[in-house]
This record gives C-alpha cells, structure tokens and sequence, in this order.
C-alpha cells in the first residue's frame, strides 16, 4: 500500500477545501466554436475544483482573450481537469476532418493543438499530452503554470510528441508549483523555460478568493489571476497559433 507524504495530503486536502464552493458538475464550457474544421485546438484547464467557466480564473480568462484575437480559425474550449478525458475525445472529433470515425496519418499531421492549465489543471496538460502521443497526434505548445500533480500523475516529464513547453512557477505557501520540467527528448521538445514569480516581493490581487485561500494558498491563488503571466501566455499562444508549421514560437521575457 503507497503511504503518501503528509505534505502532499495537506496540500491536496487545502485544494479542496479552498475550492469547494466552486464545485461544477458540468463539463467543460464552449469558449469558442469555430464552425469549420478550425486551423487550432486550443484547451486549457482549471485547477482543483474551480468552475469551468469562472470569469476570476487565469485559464477562462485566457481563453476568451484567444476568442476575442481569433474567432473564426480555433477551436478554444476550457475544462475542469477532472474531465480530461472530454477534453481527449474532443480532439479527436475535431481532427476528423471526414467524419468517418478514425483518423488518418494526414490528420493527425495536420494537428494544432496548444494545451494550457493552473495547478492541477497543468498536471492534467501533461497527462493528456502523453494520451496523445500514444494516439501519434503531435502538440504544438502546453503552459503550465504553478502545476501540482495529483498523487498519480507525472508533470516534470514533458512526451516527445510536444514541440515546445513552458513553465511558471512560485515558490512560498502550503501549495508550490513544479519548479522545473524537462524533455523527455530534448531533440523534440523544446523548454522554452522555467519562470518564477515571487508574490512575496510582488503580491498582486485576485477577486473571489474564499478567506482559507487567502490565509493558507494565497501565492497560489496569485499565480491563477497574476495578469502578467497570463498576457504572456495569452502573446504566446497567439505566436503558436500564428507561426507556420515546422516552426516555434519565440522564448517568453518574464
């Protein structure tokens, strides 16, 4: 039987208390729906139990400044990461490009895909990542940002199948975020870094925060709504979006 850190517990046991007046029972929420096959799959997640689309969230935020640049040629959807499984099957179905149910060696290649997510939600980027490479369908760019994964999953290891990955982290309170990813095949996968943000010298303010995240996650709750991470991710993922096949997006400057 695994006997788990106590750490771990605490910080997993926090999640959930802090986030558990925004439980959804719903799946993901449609940001955005192009109505032909769209040029890029764009899917974040949430972390811990926060609502899909919760307007105070860095990912739903994110993904809506994507929808506002780009309207018509991506597909942007945000999902709880506790529905990652949605969130394959919705690829799927998008690279299908003839409907018939199996996709082909010219539709997988054809793929576009960035995936995006905060604490649990940028363990559960990972993990589909993985799912995909088993599938053969290549990922343009996953972010992760302050990523904590659950105590079945692996969020350092990024699969050979990603041509670029990025990483934010903090480094204060009960909940920190991984510090360091690295490839699983540097000749593939290339890290464009690993950026800390420290909120002890920086705080910045987030809205709808319960006072027990305030009080024991509050750094990880800043990396959720830090506007500076996440209008850097927004230019980013537009640099992914935009950039021609073969090609990747330029290095991030925190």
């Amino acid at each position: 039987m695994a006997v788990f850190p106590a750490s771990r517990i605490l910080a997993a046991a926090a999640i959930f208390f802090v986030a558990l007046p925004l439980w959804a029972a719903a799946d993901g929420a449609v940001v955005a729906r192009s109505q032909s096959t769209p040029s890029n799959i764009v899917i974040g997640f949430v972390g811990g139990f926060v609502r899909h689309d919760n307007p105070h969230h860095g990912p739903v935020k994110l993904a809506e400044s994507i929808h506002r640049s780009d309207p018509k040629n991506a597909y942007v959807q945000v999902f709880e990461n506790r529905h990652r499984k949605t969130a394959y099957s919705t690829i799927l179905r998008l690279l299908d490009r003839n409907h018939d149910g199996v996709l082909s060696a010219e539709e997988k290649s054809q793929a576009r895909i960035v995936l995006f997510g905060h604490s649990w939600g940028a363990s559960a980027v990972v993990m589909l990542a993985r799912e995909l490479q088993r599938a053969g369908i290549p990922v343009l760019l996953t972010v992760q940002v302050d990523s904590v994964a659950k105590f079945w999953q692996h969020d350092a290891v990024i699969p050979a199948n990603v041509a670029a990955a990025v990483n934010f982290y903090q480094p204060h309170g009960l909940i920190r975020g991984r510090t360091q990813i690295t490839a699983a095949d540097p000749a593939k996968t290339h890290i464009l870094g690993n950026y800390l943000f420290d909120y002890q010298k920086d705080p910045v303010t987030c809205e709808g925060t319960s006072w027990f995240g305030r009080a024991f996650m509050a750094d990880h709750l800043e990396s959720e709504c830090d506007p500076q991470i996440w209008n850097q991710i927004a230019d980013l993922v537009r640099q992914t979006m935009q950039a021609a096949p073969g090609t990747l997006a330029a290095n991030p400057q925190p």
